[in-house]
């Protein structure tokens, strides 16, 4: 595997272009009132793109993004892109953390330090860990699949030819959203390779085993079922259209970047632990950065394509098949949904399950020293 160092440089004439079109938006009308009951709120996005537009120094964050050590290899027939970070301890233990939708890979820029160089932010050095954090193929600086089929479980293939061409026999793997699916997927289908699973989300595909020679569902799987369904319905429309017309989608979201913030941004709010308030989480600039990484890369498109790749392989368990490597869970309290142990159980090797004080879906954005310390005690014993 050729490894090709990576420099994020995004020219000006994209960064006077995104300018231009932020200066010329079209508003829509919104009711009185309504807030985000409605979808994104007006005068919230309406002040987003001010500072987008007069504020938002993109240089600025370019920079600090470029000293994470980033590389670019050909996997697959793609060109991925990734932060490989080496640890600092006596023996590092490789890690490969995949990010989801409507994240990239800054999801992980805070939890990196942590997890690479423990000694340096109060834990022990010996719990260090060689990090891996790919972009998914058709999310950022990755390259876009020209052909179908690149939805998680194809996409644990490529990592696992990515950490076998860094020199990684014996690695773990952790993820949350797609990066759950895709972490669940290279567990099962490389458990001699995969040496532990920690994941702050059980994915949403996932369906184990059930029916006959299986045990009946306990009233908390069956309330869980009818808790995701409920929610399905309430707030499921954006997977629905991505799984079914991603491309219809995307010329409106690959054309207004307005329409993308508004798109982008109503997840983190919705997803967060953030008491409705989307800033007591995040920065105006870290939404934006990975709103611009969208923007700049025009794979807001191939990015919602991988909903419906994912359609055509969910995660459906036969009798009989298990993930066989130890799971670790990291339970955070505003996390979109999360089954009942049991429920987990019936497919995965469930050792550790770790309810956490506070945090959402962005678990390596909101809650970074949370999950680190959760990946430390889980790996040890693995190693």
């Amino acid at each position: 595997m050729q490894v090709k160092p990576f420099t994020i440089a995004i020219g000006d004439d994209r960064i006077e272009d995104l300018g231009r079109r932020l200066q010329r938006a079209r508003w829509p009308d919104a009711i009185e009132g309504a807030g985000w009951d409605d979808g994104t709120d007006l005068g919230f996005l309406q002040r987003l793109t001010e500072y987008w537009r007069k504020d938002f120094d993109w240089r600025a964050q370019e920079a600090r993004l470029n000293r994470l050590p980033q590389f670019v290899s050909e996997l697959d027939g793609i060109g991925i892109h990734y932060v490989h970070q080496r640890g600092k301890g006596p023996a590092p233990f490789p890690l490969v953390i995949t990010h989801g939708w409507p994240g990239s890979f800054v999801e992980m820029e805070r939890i990196i330090p942590l997890l690479a160089d423990p000694g340096s932010h109060g834990a022990d050095p010996a719990d260090a860990f060689d990090v891996v954090v790919p972009s998914l193929p058709g999310y950022g600086f990755s390259q876009r699949p020209d052909r179908p089929g690149f939805g998680p479980h194809r996409v644990a293939e490529v990592w696992m030819g990515l950490m076998q061409g860094l020199g990684y026999e014996r690695f773990g793997a952790q993820g949350g959203d797609w990066g759950a699916s895709v972490s669940t997927w290279l567990a099962s289908r490389f458990p001699d390779r995969v040496a532990g699973l920690h994941l702050n989300l059980i994915p949403g595909s996932y369906r184990p085993p059930l029916g006959d020679g299986q045990p009946p569902l306990s009233a908390d799987e069956q309330a869980f079922l009818a808790a995701a369904s409920a929610w399905a319905d309430a707030e499921g429309a954006y997977g629905h259209i991505q799984g079914t017309k991603p491309q219809t989608l995307a010329f409106a979201l690959t054309d207004s970047p307005t329409g993308l913030a508004a798109w982008i941004v109503e997840k983190f709010r919705a997803w967060s632990d953030c008491g409705g308030d989307v800033e007591r989480a995040f920065t105006l600039d870290a939404l934006l950065t990975n709103i611009s990484i969208y923007w700049f890369t025009g794979t807001i498109g191939s990015s919602i394509r991988f909903y419906r790749e994912n359609r055509h392989h969910p995660m459906h368990f036969a009798p009989g098949e298990r993930v066989l490597p130890p799971l670790g869970v990291a339970v955070f309290p505003k996390e979109l949904l999360t089954p009942p142990r049991v429920w987990v159980e019936r497919a995965y090797n469930l050792v550790r399950w770790t309810p956490m004080p506070r945090g959402g879906h962005f678990a390596a954005m909101e809650a970074p020293e949370l999950l680190a310390h959760d990946l430390r005690e889980f790996f040890r014993p693995l190693r």
